[in-house]
């Protein structure tokens, strides 16, 4: 008798391994943003209130002279160390398209299309309550809904589902990644009012760059870490500044470096070792930024923008109860587990489609809701869509706030659920009352004996 997460494995040990790794990692990190952002609404609602948004609008200088460039802490934080997270989020997408799920278009197909169920009905279920509470002018913020925060999801799923199978793991990792890749696209195209095409160019032309350094010098960026440091991060400064200064969101410039990052061994080592199991760029770079991404800066991106004044006329049950608001916390909830679940299951009507191996309906349900904790990038789509001077601004955050603190709690209920269920099947499997070495499930089975 087959266990049930023995058949929902991935294909490779290398890839079980790089989940399990992912997933310790982000645990951590996602605990470290819920804190950050609590510390956040506590310290803005506190005798340091003042403080706290006098800090955030702080502006810092860089340069002399008249050549001095300046930007304000909240700004540096959202694009410039929140690009550090999104070089996080371009080396998953490429390892994805490469060497992951994503590379073999039949299995992508259910998670692809279940994140697009995940971004279309919340947009729509966003836009359809604010107009109809008398909002219409909020539209511009419908792709708030959209995007899944992988650190904190992951965070919720290893903290209830240890006995949860690696399928759910997988699928979860890879509609967020297909989510992010859709939220980036909306950033660079929808959130651009104006280019400047020459900024741009500079910046393509500076990815380009760092790509074909990474590529020709990765030997050395793999053994000598001060390497990469004092050569490829000048260059993928340089084209974050020029993207920054495009008029396109500068964390957009994180993602295209990332994208000409190597994410396979050179083709010689791997034939002259098949058997070895050594690191391509990709995954040093991501070891070496992983920990400054989920300790530091998507941390102190949460901290200066989960910050919300509930003194005065707009109190929090003001801001809850605002038709932005609720819009958001609706679609999070019911928008986002909504189109994930009806969309793959319309998908799986297809001929030769179906889950994945060892994942039942009640395990998508799950994953559909943890889908709904928005937080990092919806945070920061706020802020694009409104602008930090909106009342809008306020109201959209505490719905991400709010709505992704309670879709994590009903998937937390149903996962407690299934996890008890994966143990109680893990513990029948391998009881062996009479105690000689085999399992009493495989020897209820003549073939499985031998």
């Amino acid at each position: 008798m087959a266990s049930e997460q023995a058949r929902s494995a991935p294909n490779s040990y290398a890839e079980a391994l790089w989940i399990e790794r992912i997933l310790r990692q982000e645990t951590i990190g996602g605990l470290i943003i819920v804190a950050a952002a609590v510390l956040a609404v506590v310290l803005a609602n506190s005798p340091l209130g003042e403080t706290y948004f006098g800090i955030r609008e702080t502006y810092i200088s860089f340069g002399f002279g008249e050549s001095v460039w300046k930007i304000n802490v909240g700004h540096l934080t959202a694009d410039g160390l929140l690009a550090i997270f999104f070089f996080l989020v371009g080396l998953e997408l490429k390892r994805e398209f490469v060497v992951g799920e994503l590379r073999d278009p039949r299995k992508a197909l259910v998670p692809v299309v279940a994140a697009l169920g995940g971004v279309l009905v919340p947009a729509g279920i966003f836009l359809y309550i604010t107009d109809a509470l008398g909002a219409g002018d909020a539209a511009r913020g419908w792709a708030i809904p959209i995007a899944t925060d992988i650190a904190f999801a992951l965070a919720v799923l290893a903290l209830v589902g240890t006995w949860l199978p690696l399928a759910l793991r997988t699928f979860l990792l890879t509609l967020a990644v297909v989510d992010d890749l859709v939220g980036i696209t909306i950033i660079a195209v929808v959130y651009t009012d104006e280019v400047v095409w020459l900024n741009l160019v500079f910046s393509l032309l500076s990815v380009v760059a760092y790509g074909l350094v990474a590529q020709r010098y990765r030997n050395l960026f793999h053994l000598r870490p001060g390497a990469a440091w004092a050569i490829l991060l000048p260059l993928g400064m340089i084209a974050w500044f020029f993207m920054y200064g495009s008029g396109i969101h500068a964390t957009v410039a994180g993602v295209l470096l990332a994208l000409t990052v190597p994410v396979l061994r050179p083709k010689k080592e791997r034939l002259a070792n098949p058997d070895n199991s050594g690191e391509a760029l990709a995954e040093v770079f991501e070891h070496r930024l992983r920990p400054l991404s989920a300790g530091i800066a998507v941390p102190l991106f949460a901290f200066f923008a989960a910050g919300v004044s509930l003194s005065g006329e707009k109190d929090f049950w003001y801001l809850l109860t605002s038709p932005v608001s609720l819009g958001v916390i609706t679609a999070l909830i019911v928008g986002k587990s909504f189109g994930v679940f009806v969309a793959t299951w319309l998908v799986t009507r297809l001929p030769g489609i179906s889950l994945p191996r060892g994942m039942a309906w009640i395990d998508l349900l799950g994953i559909a809701l943890l889908a709904g904790i928005g937080f990092t990038v919806s945070l920061l789509i706020g802020e694009l869509s409104f602008g930090p001077e909106s009342i809008y601004t306020d109201e959209a955050k505490i719905g991400i706030l709010v709505g992704s603190v309670l879709a994590a709690a009903l998937a937390a209920l149903v996962l407690l659920s299934r996890n008890r269920h994966y143990r109680l099947v893990k513990v029948s499997e391998t009881a062996d009352h009479d105690r000689d070495g085999i399992p009493d499930a495989y020897q209820d089975n003549p073939e499985t004996r031998a």
